[in-house]
């Protein structure tokens, strides 16, 4: 009987796992400790991104590119930021290192590009921030059976500000100081103020070139003429920051242009479609006309049968006046079709430049329209002797009583020269001027590449500008002054795009903070 209940004993093999768990368990609980473990630390990583991404956010809402934008844009990354994290044991707050600095070191770093190559160097050309928030500690619950006691983390991220402007023309010119040995160079707005520019149609990437950025309005030149010609521009928005260009001949558009000085030129493209493009309160040109609203035929829009046309580009006419003036151009781009203006940017000086250097005929224009010597139309106006354009044509607009008709002897009779819309109806007054608008600055010669590949590229400036006179074929021969496909302009100032003035209901800008990484 003992004798089987040892055998019994010996063959049972109930309870045998236990041995295999009791053998095991170590390893188990090393398994589930550190699924626990890495659980509690991939927990921590999110809280931490997380916080990253909203400090970068928070801080690019503050690069606008003006003056302290990287001290608010690091204040605001630093302070603006209340993440907890829940899961560290050395501090339950995410926080940022107070650093700052245009730079790109330490824990917050700004750049001029995405790619962060470029170290932004100010706060003009910081467009993004990239962060690292500070490390974190967790100690393990299970983890240290391996022997690992800590584990520890941090994170970054990078943002930026993208920019839309809305409700603007949709034109940009090549920078005009930008030269093939002066890639790149600034557009000095505060220093141009009052000069002229001459823009032409044709070639993207030549320097002073006029062209159009694409818009998701589309490209078709009667959608063209519409967001050139309409009183509020249709379509979609385009990048403040960076954008493609639709360069090329599209002279015809011009013609929606020219609405704004009173010009109806015959032609689908003049204002097509169902929209208003009217006429500016204040339309002086050089231009008379008889009984018609067109340039063709011999009683439209024409030049006087004495036009401007100076023969000196630095002393104004004494005698010889024309029988009409409107804002004239640049001496130096009036005097010849090539013009003579010359402009330095930095150590550059450029000849025949589409820049000009802001003198033109004040006197004559004012004794043409207004029979004022010098003395007398500076004491009139209270403007002084060196005006800009814009300023006389606002003083022009707030006293209407001098934007009176005047005959223009001419062989045929009965033409007229108009300061005030007589073709299309005039604009409100209280509706955005219709003669100023903003322009995007492109480095064009820099970027050559990127415009040869339908890329996008980098717009230097939006800048505010006046526009001085239509597109029109003016002279012929040794004659010819200007051709249809040309533009000229007058620098205003640096655009505010949508922080007031007359044309607050055209500049429109949106900002919105992203992610990059």
């Amino acid at each position: 009987m003992a004798k089987r209940r040892i055998i019994s004993f010996l063959n049972d093999q109930r309870g045998a796992v236990a041995a295999t768990y009791a053998m095991a368990l170590v390893g188990l609980v090393v398994i589930g400790g550190v699924g626990f473990d890495y659980g509690r630390l991939m927990a921590m990583d999110s809280e931490l991104q997380n916080g990253a991404d909203q400090a970068a956010l928070a801080g690019a809402t503050q690069l606008d590119g003006k003056s302290g934008a990287c001290s608010r844009a690091a204040a605001a990354a630093i302070g603006l930021v209340t993440n907890k994290t829940l899961l560290a044991n050395d501090s339950n707050t995410i926080s940022v290192a107070n650093e700052t600095a245009c730079d790109a070191t330490g824990s917050v770093r700004f750049w001029q590009d995405k790619l962060a190559t470029t170290a932004a160097t100010g706060d003009a050309n910081a467009k993004f921030i990239e962060l690292d928030v500070d490390v974190r500690t967790v100690r393990y619950a299970f983890t240290p059976l391996t022997s690992l006691l800590v584990g520890t983390l941090k994170a970054g991220a990078m943002a930026g500000l993208g920019s839309s402007v809305c409700k603007v023309p949709p034109v940009f010119m090549c920078n005009p100081a930008e030269t093939a040995t002066n890639l790149g160079p600034d557009f000095d707005t505060t220093s141009l103020i009052g000069h002229g520019i001459k823009l032409l149609a044709g070639s993207p990437t030549a320097p002073g070139n006029f062209g159009f950025l694409d818009s998701n309005g589309g490209n078709a030149t009667s959608d063209l003429a519409k967001m050139l010609g309409y009183d509020q521009v249709p379509f979609d928005c385009v990048a403040a920051d960076q954008v493609g260009l639709n360069p090329g001949q599209k002279e015809v558009v011009f013609n929606a242009f020219n609405t704004r000085f009173d010009i109806d030129t015959n032609g689908a493209n003049t204002c097509p479609g169902s929209g208003t493009c009217s006429a500016a309160l204040n339309s002086r040109k050089d231009l008379i006309r008889k009984n018609q609203c067109g340039t063709t035929g011999n009683n439209g829009w024409q030049e006087a049968n004495t036009p401007y046309r100076p023969t000196s580009a630095t002393a104004e006419m004494t005698s010889g006046y024309p029988d009409i003036m409107g804002h004239p151009r640049d001496m130096c781009h009036a005097v010849s079709f090539d013009g003579s203006c010359s402009y330095t940017s930095g150590s550059t000086t450029t000849n025949a430049s589409p820049i000009g250097d802001g003198s033109w005929d004040r006197n004559a224009y004012f004794k043409v329209n207004y029979g004022l010597d010098p003395s007398q139309w500076q004491s009139l106006t209270g403007l002084g002797s060196t005006a800009s354009r814009y300023a006389v044509y606002q003083w022009e607009k707030a006293n209407t009583s001098y934007l009176a008709s005047q005959s223009v002897a001419s062989p045929n009779g009965g033409f007229a020269a108009y300061s005030q819309p007589v073709c299309r109806t005039p604009q409100s007054s209280s509706d955005p001027d219709r003669r100023r608008f903003v322009m995007a600055v492109v480095n064009c010669l820099s970027q050559a590449t990127k415009i040869a590949g339908n890329g996008k590229v980098d717009i230097l400036k939006w800048v505010d500008v006046f526009l001085v006179e239509p597109a029109f074929n003016r002279g012929n021969g040794a004659s010819k002054r200007t051709t249809d496909d040309q533009v000229y302009v007058e620098v205003i100032g640096g655009s505010t795009l949508g922080g007031g003035g007359s044309i607050a209901a055209q500049t429109i800008r949106r900002d919105v903070p992203y992610l990059v990484h």
